[in-house]
């Protein structure tokens, strides 16, 4: 795993082997944050990453400028990771342990970027846009973004979806 831009670009980051993770590919999040970067600003913009696992997403996000992150994810030991990681490289990275559902559901923060990445046998994703969507946690001109399996389809019309092999990223814009 690395960082792909900013001001950590290059840099490598290797998780223990005992976490419970499926890292996002560097061929899927560079593809990914060139989409977002072509559309957006990262200076002065925050971000919430749910099921964050190894932090992959919040690092590139805070390494390119972004404002700040908060990384949530029910592992602590993922959550440990992040947060040594995060203090190592001087990125803003705010780590919380929880499950994503619930923390979404009492959030009051609201927040520029939302990236969620749960397990891929997770049941809940149409839940999960919805609580967001209730809960008003993403600002306005924000965007969600959430990977799944080429199994998972969303019944919105405003939707974006890329595809990098077996990722698939479907892109809200509000």
């Amino acid at each position: 795993m690395r960082i792909i831009s900013g001001t950590h670009k290059g840099r490598k980051i290797t998780p223990a082997n005992n976490l419970p993770v499926r890292p996002t590919t560097d061929k899927a999040k560079e593809g990914l944050f060139n989409i977002i970067s072509n559309r957006y600003y990262f200076t002065n913009k925050n971000m919430l990453d749910l099921f964050s696992g190894t932090g992959s997403i919040a690092f590139e996000f805070t390494s390119r400028g972004g404002k700040e992150a908060i990384a949530i994810d029910n592992n602590s030991l993922c959550i440990e990771f992040i947060k040594n990681t995060a203090t190592n490289l001087n990125l803003n990275i705010d780590t919380i342990q929880a499950d994503a559902i619930k923390y979404v559901s009492k959030c009051n923060n609201q927040f520029d970027f939302i990236f969620a990445d749960p397990p891929y046998n997770f049941k809940k994703y149409e839940e999960l846009k919805t609580i967001i969507i209730k809960q008003k946690i993403i600002k306005k001109n924000g965007i969600l973004i959430i990977e799944h399996d080429k199994d998972t389809k969303f019944t919105d019309d405003n939707i974006e979806i890329r595809k990098y092999g077996t990722i698939n990223f479907s892109l809200f814009s509000f």
